[in-house]
């Protein structure tokens, strides 16, 4: 029997504590949330895998836990455009829009019309789903599956735009080059190449001893470490 909207906000609450409450504030986290651990709600996630319409509930409560939840167990393969444009808007800050929408939005069929019209838009939390969708994208979808000239064309905006792009944009922007350096092998050198170009990112990351990687090394790391395309089963976690 699966459990109730209700049962599992009680269980999220009881699992939040006041220092992981500020840590997410510190972060940028804005509206409700019980500041729960991420390792603490994976046993949550099975018992809510089972019904989907408790899974777009927990999203639309706007708990920013409930939100991540939602997100891990949701079938992404089942969700709508207007769902999913549903929820990028409810996304009011990077954790939301970086993860549970651009995880489920990469695994669903509607990743690339999303993620193009998302990197348009004037909202920096859609622009930002938008480009974290592309780089999960890229994460799990086999190369002779992609647009290899689109994915080049985007390195070339990011190389042409990124340093008076919105904040969390510039970070995922980022993170799109070090994807592509990442996952894509036949274009490995262009992005390598944009990454050196690029240089130092700067992004504001509130009061916190986070750092923006720098690209270029990043991308060094993982062709040293011989995983260089290697893609991944799924971009939730």
């Amino acid at each position: 029997m699966s459990l109730t909207l209700e049962e599992v906000m009680d269980k999220l609450e009881a699992m939040g504590s006041e220092q992981t409450r500020k840590t997410f504030r510190n972060h940028g986290a804005e509206g409700p949330l019980f500041g729960v651990k991420v390792g603490d709600m994976k046993p949550l996630v099975k018992e809510v895998k089972r019904d989907q319409a408790l899974a777009l509930a927990l999203y639309d409560t706007g708990n920013s836990d409930a939100m991540y939840l939602a997100g891990l167990a949701v079938n992404p393969k089942a969700m709508t455009q207007e769902t999913l444009q549903q929820w990028a808007r409810a996304a009011k800050w990077y954790a939301t829009a970086e993860y549970p929408v651009a995880w489920v939005t990469a695994e669903s069929p509607h990743a690339l019309e999303l993620a193009r019209e998302w990197m348009a838009s004037a909202d920096e939390w859609i622009a930002v789903a938008g480009w974290s969708t592309y780089a999960n994208y890229l994460s799990i979808t086999p190369n002779d599956e992609l647009d290899l000239e689109e994915v080049r064309r985007l390195l070339e905006t990011v190389e042409r735009t990124i340093h008076g792009e919105r904040n969390r944009v510039r970070y995922n922007m980022n993170a799109f080059v070090i994807a592509v350096g990442a996952y894509v092998p036949p274009l490995f050198e262009d992005a390598l190449a944009v990454a050196e170009r690029i240089g130092k990112v700067d992004v504001n990351l509130g009061k916190t001893a986070c750092k923006v990687p720098l690209a270029s090394d990043y991308i060094r790391k993982i062709e040293e470490k011989g995983v260089t395309g290697k893609k991944k089963k799924t971009c939730r976690c």
